[in-house]
């Protein structure tokens, strides 16, 4: 009886070893083909950025040499300027450097895209390169060429030692704080010295745009905890004796700011974020479970337009509404004789089974709203559609203030019209008559 069963199983086992040892040498030589093919994608990026960084340095310095009267030469080594720091940018991205201090070599190169960029795309011959934008140029160069020098450290030693970048990978994921591996520290020099690079005055333009929101940004006086605990109880309709608890966010910083949270437990807990200078409500969010829905979306939006008014925020239109599952999503702007004010915007969420607002986005209205001196456009609307397709001029446009790419504000004209079956908003440079901006409008 054994040795019949056996007869019967040793061949059965036999076979099931060899599939096994075949299905395993199967898949390590699918591993192993996965990460030769990964290793080779980070070699290629490592060398197109040493590349592009030594292009760039080049690029900047051809850009000096020039006369100042060649501004058609000037505009094409701005725009290969900006061409070879996106590059540059996205072989970066390519790289497993997630996790190492690389940032600060990363906003390096975004703010010498966007000065680039923003020097390229303005008429030269009307408003030539300043001298101060001449000294930020050869500050670059200066720069550009101790970043190429240890890249070319770390590259050298890349090759010389054949180093593996999947090493690199590895030793990130053990450790973020990893030593002893070349090209990590290499990476990390390279930052540092980045970090510790003086000053560069890149002009409002493109200061604007990394401009961040702080507290000296804000009026008023800065708000207590008292003060915090009783607006959040107001806004919320409670008692002065409700439990909130209130936290300082921050503290002694600019970006310092006020936490008030009512405990439901089970993540049900209604959360609010206040500035710390005056106490302006910044948003908040009151998690809950959403029945079915009941409402359309003219219902819900009349019931965000009553709470807006109820809590002091006059004079609003909703510009953008959506649905998501059983929400209502609108967006609304200021009004200030009768012009839209895009910078002064904020976001109301409101549920479709009974109407209620469970969620408030005001960041952008808080920071920007005020009170201003608009002038009266120079182009009359008429003139203004002019310049637009027939489907887009077909009905007037109302003025709207919004930002431009250079983060200034400029009155429009705004119009709304369809296009190959979708919608759009375009706005009209309400002085020059030139085009600001396109955006498409989603269908609700």
């Amino acid at each position: 009886m054994y040795q019949r069963l056996s007869s019967v199983l040793f061949p059965v086992m036999t076979l099931l070893l060899i599939g096994a040892a075949y299905w395993g040498y199967q898949e390590h030589q699918e591993k192993n083909s996965i990460l030769i093919k990964a290793e080779n994608q980070y070699q290629k990026a490592f060398h197109d950025l040493s590349y592009h960084m030594d292009r760039l340095h080049h690029q900047l310095g051809t850009t000096l040499a020039v006369n100042a009267g060649s501004q058609n030469f000037q505009r094409k080594s701005l725009v290969n300027v900006w061409r070879l720091t996106s590059q540059a940018q996205s072989e970066i991205n390519q790289l497993p450097v997630r996790m190492l201090p690389f940032q600060k070599t990363g906003d390096f190169l975004s703010h010498i895209s966007n000065f680039a960029y923003k020097a390229s795309m303005r008429d030269l011959t009307k408003q030539p390169l300043t001298d101060g934008e001449m000294k930020t140029m050869q500050t670059l160069f200066d720069k550009s060429s101790e970043i190429n020098r240890d890249l070319e450290q770390v590259q050298n030693k890349v090759l010389q030692d054949k180093l593996r970048w999947m090493d690199v990978e590895t030793a990130l994921a053990a450790d973020r704080q990893q030593s002893g591996n070349a090209i990590v520290e290499g990476f990390k020099t390279v930052d540092s010295k980045v970090g510790q690079f003086d000053s560069i005055d890149w002009g409002p333009t493109v200061t604007s745009l990394y401009e961040k929101r702080t507290v000296s940004m804000l009026s008023g006086k800065p708000a207590t905890p008292e003060e915090i605990k009783r607006k959040a109880a107001e806004f919320l309709g409670l008692g002065p004796d409700a439990p909130i608890k209130v936290t300082e966010n921050g503290k002694g910083t600019p970006y310092a700011s006020y936490s008030a949270i009512v405990e439901k437990g089970s993540g049900k807990d209604i959360a609010m974020d206040f500035t710390y200078r005056g106490g302006d409500l910044l948003w908040f969010v009151k998690p809950r479970d959403i029945a079915d829905k009941k409402l359309k979306l003219a219902e819900a939006k009349s019931g965000a337009a009553k709470f807006l008014d109820k809590h002091g925020y006059k004079d609003m239109e909703a510009v953008t509404y959506d649905e998501f599952g059983n929400e209502g999503v609108f967006t609304y702007v200021a009004k200030q004789d009768g012009v839209l004010l895009y910078p002064d915007k904020l976001t109301v969420k409101v549920a479709l089974d009974d109407g209620e607002v469970v969620g408030l986005q005001a960041g952008d209205y808080v920071y920007a709203h005020k009170k201003r001196d608009l002038a009266k456009p120079a182009l009359a609307e008429t003139e203004a559609r002019k310049g637009l397709t027939e489907a887009m001029g077909g009905k007037a446009g109302r003025l709207a203030l919004i930002k431009n790419e250079d983060n200034e504000e400029v009155l429009c004209y705004e119009y709304k019209g369809k296009s190959n079956g979708f919608t759009y908003r375009v706005y009209i440079n309400a002085e020059t008559g030139a085009e600001e901006a396109v955006e498409e409008i989603p269908e609700a």
